[in-house]
C-alpha cells in the first residue's frame, strides 16, 4: 500500500505540472473500415497521419483568435491509422507554455466527418491549404497508407486539432496576427487499456526507486540498532569494570558512615 500512494502522489505532481501545456483526449479505436486503395485516397488530403508505430508529429499549427464563426480557433485534421480495434489510446499535444494557446481536440470517424457538412467543409478547407507542403508530408502518409490497387481494411480516425489564441499584448502585429505555434503531437496506446505505454518507463523507475528506498531503510534501521545495542553493551562493560551496582551501593554505606552529617546528593 505504501508503494502505491508513492506512485499516485509522484504521477499526480507530474499531472498537475504538466497541465500548463499539455492537452490531451483518450478513445478507443473503431472496428475495421474498409479503404479503397484506387485513386482518389485518403494520401490526396495531403493530412499528418499518426500510426503506433510513426507515433510522435513535431509540426506548427494555424492559430487564430476565437471569433464567432470559429469560437474554438481554426481547424487542422490529421489521420489516426492502424489502430488495434476496441484498443484504448491517447491523443496529446504539447507546446510551448511561452505561447500560450487553447487547443481542443476531437476524434471523428470517417463515415460521421462525411455526414456532417461542417465537417466536411473544414477537412476539405484545412486540406486545400496543405496542398502547398505536399512534399514535407507526404512521406508520412505514405508510410501508413500505401497507394495501390484494390481495397484492404483498417481501423482509423481523423482527428481534429482547434487552436485558438489566449493571451493579450499591446503588440498590435501579434494581435491582429499569432505566429503558428510549434507542438508536438502524440499518439500512445495503453496497455491492457489501463495504462499509456509511455509511462511505463516512468513507472519502472518510480518502482525501482521505492523498492529501493524499503531495503535502504531497513539497512539504516539495522544499523542504527547494532549502534545503540554496541553502545549499551558498552556501558555496561565500563560499569561491570568499575565493580558492578553491589560495589557502588558499598561505597555509598561507607561514605556514609564516614560521613554521617553529609547527604548523599539527588542526581
Amino acid at each position: 500500500m505504501r508503494l502505491y500512494g508513492i506512485i499516485s502522489v509522484f504521477l499526480t505532481i507530474c499531472t498537475q505540472t504538466a497541465i500548463a501545456n499539455v492537452e490531451k483526449t483518450i478513445f478507443i479505436a473503431p472496428s475495421a473500415l474498409t479503404i479503397p486503395l484506387d485513386h482518389p485516397t485518403f494520401e490526396n488530403l495531403q493530412l499528418h497521419t499518426l500510426s503506433p508505430e510513426n507515433s510522435t508529429i513535431r509540426t506548427q499549427l494555424h492559430v487564430e483568435f476565437p471569433s464567432d464563426t470559429s469560437p474554438r480557433g481554426p481547424a487542422s485534421w490529421l489521420i489516426l491509422s492502424d489502430l488495434n480495434e476496441g484498443q484504448r489510446y491517447e491523443v496529446r499535444i504539447c507546446w510551448p507554455a511561452t505561447r500560450p494557446t487553447s487547443f481542443h481536440l476531437e476524434t471523428y470517424e470517417v463515415s460521421d466527418v462525411f455526414k456532417n457538412p461542417n465537417l466536411i467543409m473544414s477537412l476539405a478547407e484545412y486540406s486545400e491549404t496543405q496542398q502547398s507542403h505536399h512534399e514535407s508530408i507526404g512521406d508520412s502518409i505514405k508510410s501508413a497508407i500505401k497507394p495501390t490497387t484494390g481495397t484492404t481494411e483498417q481501423s482509423l480516425l481523423l482527428l481534429s486539432i482547434s487552436a485558438a489564441a489566449d493571451y493579450y499584448t499591446t503588440n498590435a502585429a501579434l494581435m491582429d496576427k499569432p505566429p503558428p505555434v510549434l507542438v508536438d503531437i502524440i499518439l500512445d496506446p495503453f496497455i491492457l487499456n489501463v495504462f499509456p505505454r509511455s509511462l511505463v518507463p516512468t513507472a519502472g523507475y518510480i518502482t525501482i526507486v521505492a523498492i529501493g528506498s524499503v531495503f535502504l531503510a531497513r539497512f539504516l534501521s539495522r544499523l542504527s540498532r547494532r549502534i545503540v545495542y554496541e553502545y549499551i553493551e558498552a556501558k555496561m562493560e565500563q560499569f561491570k569494570a568499575g565493580g558492578g551496582v553491589k560495589e557502588g551501593l558499598r561505597r555509598i554505606a561507607q561514605f556514609q558512615s564516614h560521613n554521617p552529617s553529609q547527604l548523599i546528593p539527588d542526581h
